[in-house]
């Protein structure tokens, strides 16, 4: 969800002075209590959040406490697992914050030194899993202002909200390189470069023949083959057979006496792997 241009102005001048704040605190290699102080100033000055009525260092989990809370209206929007500035953010720091919010339903997670901040979705599943929303690098992030402005405009004080955070994922993960490769090797996408071709060069190329260009010499092994690449395939299919459903509704709307089955829609990875 866009913000305001007046939360984006915020948001773009804190982030300029708190560089050299962040800057300054890297060179003296800060504690991590220190730390947590810059980051609760942040949260204040940048992302509009009352520093004395939103952020809390006292929300205890099963008796360990967080960092840092974040709350409006006595609902935790996230939880703030924060590390030394010159710390770098781990694995096993990931589960420790991931943990805190699985434990109290919370689904929103942010791991930061202050100067990386990793937002991350949890699933609540067996077993509990996770997805990383959005990362930036105050210090050293050289993309766009825009880039910026989603991540902290979506945790802002005006722009946090379920569904904001929920549609930011599922963009990040829609538009990931694992997901357009994963697309581009779908039926539906071969069929159209078939068309194509045909098109240019009266030609017809068996479907095959293009995906195994594809797969083999187009597109990075990695972007098609291995955890990443299976979970952006996964997605895929989850939404090509919801758009099956909505297309069997709408079908089934315009003309009720139709009985027939929905056409069942190839996986986007159809043909085996070579």
């Amino acid at each position: 969800m866009p913000v305001s241009q007046r939360v984006a102005s915020r948001i773009l001048g804190e982030l300029k002075r708190y560089k050299s704040v962040l800057a300054g605190a890297r060179q003296r290699d800060i504690s991590e209590s220190d730390t947590v102080v810059i980051i609760a100033d942040f949260l204040s000055d940048a992302l509009g959040y009352n520093k004395y009525q939103h952020i809390t260092t006292e929300f205890a989990i099963r008796g360990t406490f967080v960092d840092l809370a974040v709350r409006v209206d006595n609902d935790i929007r996230f939880l703030i697992e924060a590390k030394a500035i010159n710390s770098e953010l781990r694995d096993t720091h990931v589960k420790q914050a991931i943990d805190y919010g699985a434990n109290h339903g919370i689904e929103w997670v942010v791991l930061t030194n202050g100067a990386v901040w990793r937002v991350y979705k949890i699933h609540f599943e067996k077993p509990i899993d996770k997805s990383i929303v959005c990362e930036v690098d105050i210090l050293s992030d050289t993309r766009q202002n825009d880039d910026l402005i989603e991540c902290f405009g979506n945790l802002s004080r005006e722009g946090f909200s379920k569904g904001s955070m929920a549609e930011l994922l599922q963009q990040k993960q829609i538009t990931s390189k694992y997901a357009v490769a994963s697309v581009l090797i779908s039926d539906t996408m071969l069929n159209q470069l078939r068309r194509e071709l045909r098109r240019l060069s009266g030609l017809n190329v068996d479907a095959d023949v293009l995906y195994a260009a594809l797969f083999n010499e187009v597109i990075k092994r990695e972007l098609v083959d291995g955890d990443e690449a299976k979970n952006a395939q996964n997605l895929i299919r989850k939404l090509q057979r919801s758009h099956a459903r909505r297309r069997a509704a709408n079908n089934a709307d315009t003309d009720a006496d139709d009985v027939t089955e929905p056409t069942k829609h190839s996986s986007p990875v159809a043909h085996p792997s070579s």
